[in-house]
């Protein structure tokens, strides 16, 4: 039995408890695509969208000067927090925010050089709104890194989802399909400079497999 919801925030409610435990490649490969090709974030003030359970929050808190993370769900959310506590990092190296990053974000103008959104943008309609806040609370010089599933994936029906075991139901996250296109001309629409695009497979996958997982870096 499969059930699509509505509500992105009851989804992710329901995923929580088993988010970091279910076999998911999407997940696994933007962690390493972070930590092997995206953004130094050693000493830097870095904004986290969409943190969720903190698969890079953590990893993210132990090199930054400081980390403020937003996520929808305070489930996913309390789940980034035991890993950040169980670091020992000091008290206010990380904060963390519920927060939908559809509406103005909790920060004043130039305030971080990073913006890192992770598996989060797919849940977003209308992102123009993402880029320009993004742009704001970039200081000059700042970088926004986002990473994304692919587009050709999304194309072929891939969504983000997960099997509730409370239920045996299949549930699909509410997604919006977009182009690689939206990506890179909703930070040029910013006054971002697009620096580089990534495109990713996992390992195994097939030789005609579509890439999995879309990445993008831009300046402000």
């Amino acid at each position: 039995m499969s059930h699509a919801t509505n509500d992105v925030a009851a989804a992710y409610a329901r995923w929580a408890r088993t988010y970091d435990h279910e076999p998911n490649q999407t997940r696994d490969l933007d962690a390493w695509a972070l930590r092997e090709h995206g953004p130094d974030v050693r000493g830097r003030e870095v904004l986290e969208l969409g943190g969720g359970t903190g698969k890079n929050t953590a990893w993210i808190a132990e090199r930054a000067a400081r980390v403020m993370s937003l996520d929808l769900s305070p489930e996913m959310q309390a789940h980034a927090r035991a890993k950040v506590d169980a670091l020992g990092l000091p008290a206010d190296r990380v904060t963390f925010v519920v927060h939908d990053i559809r509406y103005p974000w909790p920060l004043e103008d130039e305030r971080v050089d990073l913006v890192i959104a992770n598996l989060v943008l797919e849940h977003v309609e209308t992102l123009g709104p993402v880029f320009a806040e993004s742009a704001r609370v970039l200081r000059p010089g700042g970088t926004l890194w986002l990473a994304e599933l692919h587009p050709d994936r999304q194309r072929r029906g891939g969504q983000a989802h997960f099997a509730d075991v409370a239920t045996g139901e299949t549930v699909y996250v509410p997604a919006f399909r977009h182009l690689v296109s939206d990506y890179v001309n909703g930070a040029i629409a910013a006054g971002l400079r697009v620096r580089r695009l990534g495109e990713w497979l996992e390992d195994g996958a097939a030789a005609d497999a579509p890439p999995r997982l879309l990445t993008l870096r831009a300046k402000r």
